[in-house]
């Protein structure tokens, strides 16, 4: 196999589309395809996001000597239920919002309450005194009735948005990148992890955001050229 050119690695993870979900992605991209970088800067990305306390997170593959199987810093070790944490997050071109830290499961009041107290400050924060689109998913509580009339009273127009389709969340890298930053971070509990998700994300800098944003016409063109499959991003 490896003489032909294979090799063995992790497969890459991405949701499973059906034929309805392929073709409403594509034809999103369709209608989406004119649009430039400058107007997708008019967009605030939102998604949700979860944390675990990693224990021992040395990565798939250690380095050791024969013998050394056993030796603490050659194991990795699990917990049936690790600590988590659930975090909101926004960004746009110009950088990201201020985290909201989810205590229980989300519903259309609480989702409100996110909205009010966490993306409004951040619109202020990013975008001033101009307009701008507001992109969610379309989770139970960003689609409820209830939801919808929360932002036509707040006169925020929500972007359409096609199921399963993370690979067009710019957001959705943050999360990587924040993640990977944390990777040998070692917390103790939910409010030292809580901690370390704020101090990493604030690491996260404007130009690293704009990239991002940049990056969704060639997203877009890659839903069309995979005919609403998923794509690389």
């Amino acid at each position: 196999m490896q003489d032909m050119g294979f090799s063995c690695r992790i497969p890459c993870v991405k949701p499973h589309l059906n034929k309805r979900q392929h073709q409403k992605r594509l034809a999103w991209a369709k209608d989406k395809k004119d649009w430039t970088a400058a107007e997708w800067s008019k967009v605030m990305f939102s998604d949700e996001s979860k944390f675990c306390i990693s224990f021992g997170n040395q990565g798939p593959r250690v380095w050791r000597k024969r013998g050394e199987a056993q030796n603490p810093r050659c194991l990795r070790s699990s917990v049936k239920f690790p600590q988590s944490v659930m975090v909101w997050g926004a960004m746009s071109s110009a950088g990201v919002g201020i985290l909201c830290f989810l205590r229980s499961k989300v519903n259309a009041a609480i989702y409100q309450e996110v909205l009010e107290h966490f993306m409004l400050p951040a619109a202020d924060e990013l975008y001033g005194d101009a307009d701008f689109i507001f992109q969610q998913d379309l989770a139970p509580a960003h689609s409820a009735k209830a939801t919808s009339t929360w932002f036509k009273d707040h006169g925020i127009p929500v972007l359409d948005w096609p199921a399963n389709s993370p690979d067009l969340k710019p957001i959705e890298n943050l999360w990587g990148i924040v993640k990977r930053k944390m990777q040998y971070t070692r917390p103790n509990n939910s409010e030292e992890l809580k901690a370390t998700i704020r101090a990493t994300w604030a690491l996260i800098t404007p130009e690293q955001c704009y990239r991002l944003i940049d990056s969704m016409p060639r997203r877009i063109a890659a839903v069309i050229q995979a005919k609403g499959a998923p794509t690389k991003y």
